[in-house]
Parts: structure tokens; sequence; C-alpha cells
């Protein structure tokens, strides 16, 4: 007898194809395998006439998807780094393949939807969030750089936002990711089972006319003290900005500050010169292709597997990063180890 649980689920149910990702102990967090199943959904129903969209979701009720499998990106960056960066090559090319493809899709960003999450349901056809969800791009927290796709969208946020939420790692309510770019349509956790009969019987317009008032952003009552600390291409200057802006203003600016000066030095100063350039790309390929650059040269940093480390694997929140603050990260040598022209 079989016992094995599979990671996706899939079935159709009125002509919507649902992908369900089932790992809910773990927030959904995405493996290898799980990535090769999702790939075999889509061949599946890319032609076939009886699936007219497609629903993705998470089981459980924690989250969508936490990110990816860090445990095992962990054991990697202490053994073999190339296997992380085929996986993150094999994401990377889906996530291009769910924002291209050719049928609706629709996904449901409830609870948690953070990293390789934000991959997988953040560049489809129309992304739902509800009063549950948190939504964020966390890498510099344990030594990497916003990927899947996340500093495309990070870049086509309103001002600095997007700069914020980067090296930061901040998450974003349901009103600060419409407000950012990260998602479309509020509607509440109680209606999101009229979610797939409307997909089944109109359409994603069918499902906007589920959406309802998200409330007001925080971000976006916060952008004008955020636009001017984040203002330049130098870390240690942002910092020095907001510790000055807690002196006289809000007195969040000096959290921020605490935030950026917890994450990884490396990954800060990589993650500004990413951000900046994404907004110079004409895509979202050629963005996943500098992600891909950006992850190979980590891949086998030591900061990676020390944040992983401290933030998953001890839990001790106490990483000892190498160099260990922003002034002590030589800028143009670290920019130099990174491909940015990278191909998926």
């Amino acid at each position: 007898m079989n016992d094995v649980v599979p990671t996706v689920l899939t079935h159709v149910d009125r002509g919507v194809g649902v992908v369900t990702l089932n790992r809910p102990r773990k927030i959904n967090a995405v493996t290898i395998e799980m990535l090769g199943l999702v790939e075999q959904a889509l061949d599946t129903w890319e032609d076939d006439p009886a699936v007219s969209s497609v629903l993705l979701r998470g089981a459980g009720e924690r989250g969508f998807c936490a990110g990816g499998d860090i445990a095992w990106i962990h054991a990697n960056a202490t053994t073999d780094p190339r296997r992380s960066v085929d996986m993150w090559r094999r994401e990377y090319r889906g996530t291009l393949r769910l924002s291209r493809w050719s049928k609706p899709i629709v996904s449901l960003l409830d609870g948690i939807a953070m990293g390789a999450g934000i991959g997988l349901g953040g560049h489809v056809t129309l992304r739902i969030v509800t009063e549950r969800s948190s939504l964020g791009m966390p890498e510099t927290r344990i030594g990497l750089s916003p990927d899947a796709g996340g500093s495309f969208l990070l870049s086509r946020a309103p001002g600095e936002l997007g700069t914020h939420l980067a090296l930061t790692g901040r998450a974003m309510t349901a009103a600060d990711a419409l407000h950012t770019g990260f998602a479309d349509l509020f509607v509440p956790s109680t209606d999101l089972t009229q979610v797939l009969p409307a997909l089944a019987e109109g359409g994603p317009d069918a499902v906007r006319a589920l959406g309802t008032d998200a409330g007001p952003s925080d971000l976006a009552a916060a952008a004008a003290w955020i636009d001017d600390a984040y203002r330049g291409d130098d870390a240690v200057t942002i910092v020095r900005r907001l510790r000055r802006l807690a002196e006289s203003g809000p007195a969040e600016a000096g959290a921020v500050a605490d935030d950026l000066e917890a994450a990884s030095p490396t990954s800060v100063v990589l993650t500004l010169a990413a951000r900046r350039r994404a907004a110079r790309l004409p895509d979202l390929e050629a963005v996943l292709g500098q992600e891909l650059g950006i992850v190979t040269s980590l891949a086998a940093s030591p900061d990676l597997a020390e944040g992983i480390r401290a933030r998953v694997i001890d839990k001790d929140r106490r990483p000892r990063w190498s160099p260990s603050t922003l002034a002590e990260v030589d800028v143009p040598a670290v920019l130099a180890t990174v491909d940015w022209t990278t191909r998926l």
C-alpha cells in the first residue's frame, strides 16, 4: 500500500484545471518535485479543449506558499550549490511560462505568499488576496536576493516602495500588495469558495466581480518618507538617512534602519543594484535572467548557509554575516561577481 501523499494535487472541475500545492505542514514550500508536477499539469491542459482556465491554490489554512524548501537549499550550499542553481533555473523558467500561458490563470494568494510563492502565483492573469494575506520577498534576511520574478514586481512598484520592500524583506498586507502591483483583487476569505464557480461560468471577468475594498494601504501612507529615504544607489547612505528621519519624523524609520542592518550586507548591496537595474530591463524574462545571475553568485556564499542556519535551522536569529556591516562591503568587487545578463 502506497501512503505517499502527492505534493501537488490536480483535477479538472467544470472546465477549470485546479492545481493545489500540497505541503500544508511546510506552508507548501516548493521542492523541485513540485515544480515538475506543476509543469506536467500545464503540459496536460495546454491543448485540452475541456480546460478553459487554471486555478492555483495552496493546501491548508496557513498560506499559499512560504517560498522554496530552505532546508534543501541549505544542504546544497554546504555540499553542491549547483543543485540549487539548477532548481532556480527551472523555477524561473516555470515562472515565465506561467506568465505567458495561453489560458487564464487565477492564483489564490491567501495567507502567506513569499519568495517562490510569488514566482508561482505572482505573475499570472489574476492574483487574489484576502484579509489573511501576507506577501513579501524576505531573501536578504537569509543571504539571498529577491528572485522568482519578485524583483520585476518590486522594480515596477510606485516610487521607492519596491526598494524598501526588497532591502528589508518586510511583508505586505492585502492593501499593500494591491497598491504595489503584487495583486489584482481583494476577496474576503469567506468568499473564496465562489472563485472556482465564477471562473468556470464567466472566466476572469466573473471572478473580478467578486472583488471588494481592501481598505487603506499603510505603505501608500508612508510613501513620502520612504521615497525620501531610499534615494540613490548607496545602502550606507540610505541607512544614515533613515536614522535622521527617525529623529525628526516617523519613528518607524528607525525600525526600518534596524531591519536593513540586520539583513545580509552583501545581499543588501546586490539587491539595491538589482532593483535599479531591473527598472531599466524591458520585461520579466530579462529580469529573471538577472536574478539567476545573482543567485548563482550567492549559491555558495557563506552568508546563504549562515542566514538559513540562523533563521530556519537553529532559529537563533543571530546570523554572523561576512562582512558583518554594510560599510565593510567592497561594493565594486561584489557587483563584479554577478553575470547580470545571464540567460534562462
